[in-house]
Formats: C-alpha cells, structure tokens, sequence
C-alpha cells in the first residue's frame, strides 16, 4: 500500500515547536518530530524502546526526551543517554531516529530502510521563490491517500463539488474539454485547455473581473503521492498580456492506510504583495478541500463496509487517475524485490515545455 523508501511531507516547518513536540502518525507510524536548539528538526519512532509506551507521554529537556514511564531519556539521533538507577546502557536501549530534511518551508522524513538520499526530495520550489507567494495550509482526510491522488488527476468534478469556489456552472462542463494526459518519466500530467470561458467565482477573486477568460490546468502527480496543479487564465481572446499562474501543491502523507494528511499550498506569480489576498485564497482553499474531504471521506465509508474498490468501471475521466495507480502499483512492487529506492533523482512537477502555462507564463 505504501512506497516506504522516498520522503514524505511530514509537517510545515513552522509546525514544529521550539520547546515541545509535535506527535503525528506517518505511514501506520508513530511520529514525534521537534526542533533542537540549534534549530535543525529531529524525528524519533514515538515508543520508548523498553516497554513501547509512546516517548510523546513524557517530557521534553533541551534537546533529550524524557519516557514519561520509567526516566529513559534520549537524543535527537535516538542514543539512550541516561537510565534511572543503573548506569550501563543496554545496546538494544535506543529510541529509532528518522531522517529528516527541512527543505521548501516543508518538514521531509524518511521512513524507508534503504538509506536516505537527499536528492529525491521533490522539486517543489515556489513554495519560497522570488516572485511566487504561496498561500498554505492543512486538511487531515479520513480517506485513502490514493483517493485523493484520483481526486486531484481527475478535476472534471469541480463542475459538482465546487461551484461556490473554483467550479463553472453545469453548462460549461470541464468533461466537455478534451484532456490530453500522458506519462513521462514516471511523471503523469492531465491537460486542460477552456478557452472563452464564465470565471469561477475563485478566478474572479484572482482576476478582479467578471469578463470571460481563457483557462487552462495540468493536473500533474508523482510518486508517492506528489500532485500539483498547474494554472493559468487571461482575458479570453488575448494573447499579448501575462497570464495569471498558479502551481497549486497537494503533498498527501498516508497517515493510515484509510487516513490522509493533507498539505497545501497555492502559490501564484501575481500580486505577490497582496496579504489580503494571501488569506482570501487560503479561506476559499479550506471551503474547496473540506468539499473534497467530504466526498472522499464518504468514499471510504463504502470501502470500509464492502471491501470493493474504485472506480467500479473506467470512464473517460478516470484516465489519468487510473495511469497514476498502475505507475504506484509497480514502484510498490518493483522496492518490495530491490529492497531500494525505485524513485528518480530530483523529482519535477514542472509543466511540459509545450502546454500553454509555461510557454505563455
């Protein structure tokens, strides 16, 4: 079910606290992340060594964590520095430490066996790059990971779940645009074009306008669960204005096998010093995920209660979810044999040369 040597998102940088601990289940995993004091992030398997009770349970001094049962303390690389009434240390009496890697604003952990390797972190660099402002956040799903990986590869839904926010209305079906989708380098992309077009309610708050507008979006997904979406409007019919992008991050971390940590961020080369609109994006973003919670929480009900799975049957939109799944299905397959890393070097999610977002951007 889950690809274990790669990195996975496992908080925001600015979630991990300067005292305390952050507790966090990752990949049926428990998970407690902090920061030292010299501000580099740490990561133990939350349960103490000795009798499994959660090290979250104790206390925190300076840099050691205190087992909140019997004083076991330990580092940040998982050493058993000090035992209450014994001074020998058994060798089997350390905590495991995780790799981890700040990186984009984001928190990276390893929890695989092969040995971590920097140079598979995604390439994820709006998120703080000069002349790109990134509107975060974060939606804990009681969903299948890969569910939403389906719900973000295939945006025809916008038209039913979304119409308060990012959706048109029913007359102008986002189905009724071809998608061309294709996979390159274990990389998926499905592309849109809706030429002269109503704006949504959400473009309107980007644009300032009402006036029909020229959109496009690739919906883009790599292994594991690294999706983006790429878009882009401009007045409908012009072609000598810059158009508006936005590269709108979805980094899904399995939680549990029918549970999903969510986090998100719309990042957009426009009105970059616009704070205001900094947090309208992140209010209307929070309306747009919680209608996809829903529907894909409500997906994992009938899982759960069946057994069955999804989708039932192919329709033409479940393309590029359906080449995601395989392409998932293989890499979990091909590590179980090699016992290593399957995943290349330097992910991108960057858009195809061709399609209209980064040749017109």
């Amino acid at each position: 079910m889950f690809l274990r040597n790669c990195w996975y998102v496992a908080a925001w940088a600015g979630d991990l606290p300067d005292a305390g601990l952050l507790s966090r289940r990752i990949l049926d995993q428990p998970v407690l992340l902090y920061r030292t004091s010299t501000g580099r992030p740490a990561a133990l398997l939350d349960r103490c060594p000795h009798r499994l009770v959660p090290l979250s349970a104790g206390k925190r001094s300076g840099d050691l964590v205190r087992c909140g049962y019997h004083g076991m303390t330990f580092g940040p690389d998982g050493a058993c520095v000090h035992i209450p009434g014994q001074s020998t240390i058994p060798p089997a009496a350390a905590a495991t430490a995780f790799p981890v890697i700040e990186r984009f604003g984001l928190i990276w952990i390893w929890l695989g066996e092969a040995a971590a390797d920097a140079e598979l972190i995604p390439e994820v660099p709006w998120l703080d790059s000069p002349g790109w402002a990134a509107s975060r956040g974060y939606t804990h799903v009681a969903g299948d990971y890969r569910l939403l990986s389906d719900n973000l590869l295939d945006l025809s839904h916008e038209n039913y779940i979304h119409q308060s926010t990012i959706g048109n209305e029913e007359e102008e079906p986002i189905a009724d645009y071809p998608v061309r989708v294709s996979l390159d380098d274990k990389v998926v992309r499905a592309h849109r074009d809706m030429p002269d077009i109503v704006p949504p309610p959400f473009f309107r708050l980007l644009t300032g306008s009402d006036a029909r507008i020229d959109r496009w979006q690739t919906a883009i997904w790599t292994a594991p669960a690294i999706n983006m979406t790429d878009v882009g409007a401009r007045p409908a019919g012009r072609r000598d204005g810059a158009a508006l992008v936005s590269r709108i991050l979805h980094l899904l971390t399995p939680e549990t096998g029918c549970s999903t940590h969510y986090f998100w961020a719309h990042t957009r080369n426009f009105r970059q010093d616009d704070h205001q609109l900094t947090d309208q994006i992140i209010a209307a973003h929070y309306r747009t995920f919680d209608e996809d919670k829903e529907m894909i929480e409500l997906q994992q009900k009938e899982l759960d209660a069946t057994g069955s799975s999804v989708p039932k049957f192919a329709l033409r939109v479940d393309d590029a979810p359906l080449r995601a799944r395989r392409q998932l299905t293989g890499l979990i397959r091909e590590e179980r044999e090699t016992n290593g890393s399957v995943l290349a070097k330097r992910q991108t999610l960057l858009p195809r040369a061709e399609t209209p977002s980064s040749v017109n951007a």
